[in-house]
């Protein structure tokens, strides 16, 4: 496997140290807003995810293009988006309005970063039991969707490598046919130049690209089916296109 240029190594250092600075300083400076309405607290939810994503360009040189911004619904939807890397928990939260992301309960139990999970009234999920799971998801995804706010799950439940075959668990369907809101599939190819598990950050363009929604009512199989061929086909195509733009970042 190669290694990382001499330059992807200083500059994802840099990055890193920037990075979990950056966030500590907005979790401290920012404790106030545990306090404050619940909207000022997004607001600075989306301006860490807007700041970092302006340093990762400036250090990394790695850029963001949105694409299909036209197919997001005005209002509540149920959003199912590919997840690649950890650099989709920050990013993509600036793209909504009002989001509320399906997380694992046990980040609550993280100081200050999960209780502004809790703050941020994100809907928080115990794995560990199925049935009771299920239910309460879906109860605190009906109280959000009553409030106007965008549902933000990935159906694979952790990060995928691109191009790795997906493993979709089926929180998403139960979901689909309770809400009855329109389904936006999130296709994108993050994965290539912020890897999982890996330091190192590649120059490039992140895409993030929203699909046509899928109106509600369709039958499980068939919306299953449909979701499941057109986030591959999509997230497949943006991570070929990066493989010919970004041969360092995807040869390795």
């Amino acid at each position: 496997m190669p290694r990382p240029s001499v330059a992807v190594v200083v500059r994802s250092l840099a990055y890193a140290a920037t990075f979990y600075l950056t966030t500590a300083v907005y979790l401290v400076l920012g404790s106030w807003l545990l306090l404050a309405p619940r909207r000022w607290a997004m607001a600075g939810l989306k301006l860490h995810g807007r700041t970092c994503v302006a340093l990762l360009r400036l250090i990394c040189g790695t850029k963001l293009e949105i694409r299909g911004q036209e197919n997001k619904p005005a209002g509540a939807c149920l959003v199912i988006s590919k997840h690649q890397s950890a650099w989709d928990t920050f990013a993509l939260m600036p793209l909504f309005d009002d989001p509320a992301v399906v997380l694992k309960e046990e980040l609550k139990w993280i100081p200050i970063y999960g209780w502004f999970c809790v703050k941020f009234e994100h809907i928080l999920v115990n794995r560990e039991k199925a049935s009771a799971a299920l239910k309460a998801l879906i109860r605190d995804a009906k109280a959000r969707v009553a409030q106007g706010r965008q549902i933000v799950i990935f159906p694979e439940g952790t990060r995928t490598a691109p191009g790795a075959p997906p493993d979709y668990k089926p929180g998403y369907i139960a979901l689909y046919e309770a809400l009855g809101v329109p389904a936006v599939p999130l296709a994108l190819n993050s994965g290539v130049y912020w890897p999982r598990r890996s330091l190192w950050r590649y120059p490039g363009t992140i895409v993030v690209e929203f699909l046509p929604a899928i109106p509600p009512g369709l039958p499980r199989a068939a919306f299953r089916r449909q979701i499941e061929a057109e986030l591959e086909a999509a997230s497949g195509r943006l991570f070929e296109q990066a493989k010919a733009a970004s041969p360092a970042a995807t040869h390795r």
